[in-house]
């Protein structure tokens, strides 16, 4: 169900489009904005977000048996970050939730939550849980540029009177911390040693879960085929590269961008997913603006994390 938001009433409230419409863009400076959100003072209508439900007592060893996080025993508000793997362990699903000692509270992209309840429904086996889609009833709001709460849609309508980011600046400052969002920055061949989930969204030292023998083998012995990069673009253009656009190195695809967004600091900005073995330094082309890369997932070493700066 495609929702619209209250706060698209607000003043120079821009709607955002695609799979993101909605919810506000921006409210006429998405660079100011993201100054906004760095400083703690802005809120994020991220109300397009959808929000699961999953209830009964044995909600978080459930969990722990088919999710990639360490779930059991989770201490209440306590946030985690988890993924549903394919056997293969391509990601399928990606969460971000607590549990407040009764419910386990989560949210998920846009049109998610439906065949995540699906899945969920069907493993539920003798299991004493219960899953539900609460979108109608529950939204999604950003406190700073990475902290965020669901709210009654109830209270969704009182924080117009808050000072309001856009999600151009939201996305801006996720795509320059390097965070890869389901879908967009990924694919259907993706699996998490390729995008920096390992240990934010992975849990390395818990019992088994589909998919685990791929990300296991890989991080112990391999590197992964594709790597998550920063592009930085030259600015010589005025367009952001589209979703899917190839990057070009030496005249040949070596991979292709997901995410792009103008950052404030660092100018136009995207993530991309690259073959393992192009060289950090190599001068690449995307929708022929040259560009620059950052490693985010380390080309190197068998630990696939964040690369030092």
């Amino acid at each position: 169900m495609r929702w619209s938001s209250p706060l698209l009433r607000a003043p120079r409230a821009v709607e955002a489009d695609g799979v993101d419409a909605g919810v506000a863009a921006h409210y006429g400076d998405p660079l100011r904005e993201q100054k906004t959100l760095l400083a703690g003072d802005g809120s994020v209508d991220l109300s397009h977000r959808e929000v699961v439900r999953i209830e009964g007592p044995d909600r978080l060893p459930w969990l722990h048996s088919l999710t990639t996080q360490f779930v059991e025993g989770l201490a209440p508000g306590q946030w985690v970050a988890t993924l549903v793997l394919s056997p293969h362990g391509h990601v399928e699903h990606a969460m971000s939730g607590y549990d407040d000692g009764a419910v386990f509270w989560a949210h998920v992209g846009p049109g998610e939550a439906a065949p995540l309840v699906a899945w969920l429904d069907a493993m539920r086996f003798m299991m004493r849980v219960e899953v539900s889609d609460v979108t109608e009833e529950w939204a999604v709001m950003a406190r700073g540029p990475e902290s965020v709460e669901l709210v009654s849609r109830a209270e969704l309508e009182a924080s117009t009177s808050e000072a309001l980011c856009g999600l151009w600046a939201f996305e801006a400052l996720r795509i320059a911390r390097g965070e890869p969002r389901l879908h967009l920055d990924t694919d259907h061949r993706t699996i998490p040693n390729e995008v920096g989930w390992i240990g934010s969204a992975v849990h390395l030292d818990k019992g088994c879960y589909r998919g685990q023998e791929t990300v296991a083998r890989v991080h112990n012995l391999g590197r992964p085929p594709r790597r998550l990069v920063l592009l930085h673009l030259d600015g010589s253009a005025d367009r952001l590269p589209g979703h899917k656009t190839d990057v070009v190195a030496d005249g040949r695809a070596v991979g292709a961008v997901g995410t792009s967004a103008r950052h404030h600091e660092l100018g136009p900005i995207a993530l991309a997913l690259v073959k393992r073995n192009v060289d950090v330094g190599v001068p690449l082309l995307v929708d022929g603006i040259a560009a620059s890369q950052e490693a985010v997932v380390d080309p190197d070493v068998g630990l696939h994390v964040r690369a030092s700066r």
